[in-house]
């Protein structure tokens, strides 16, 4: 599983419609409207390459509204809540 991490500009009017679109989007599991130079970061978890592909240069680059994304490959999960999950494998 990849997962990316999308930084998104949209047009002021069309924030709250874009991160509406977004979360309807496979692909995408979370989009959060945030503070700051962007306006929206949306969580991306795809199986290959290609969808991740699909999904930034395909459906998202459509959706009217957005004026710039900037697209984050993680690499490695540095969390707590990761450890602990994997941690409690086989418990309960």
């Amino acid at each position: 599983m990849l997962t990316a991490v999308m930084l998104i500009k949209t047009e002021r009017a069309r924030t709250i419609a874009v991160g509406e679109a977004l979360a309807e989007m496979e692909g995408i599991s979370e989009v959060y409207t945030v503070a700051g130079r962007y306006d929206l970061v949306a969580m991306v978890r795809v199986p290959r390459n290609e969808d991740l592909a699909d999904l930034v240069t395909g459906r998202v680059a459509e959706l009217d509204g957005i004026r710039a994304t900037e697209t984050l490959m993680a690499f490695r999960t540095h969390s707590r809540h990761d450890l602990e999950s994997l941690f409690a494998v086989g418990l309960g």
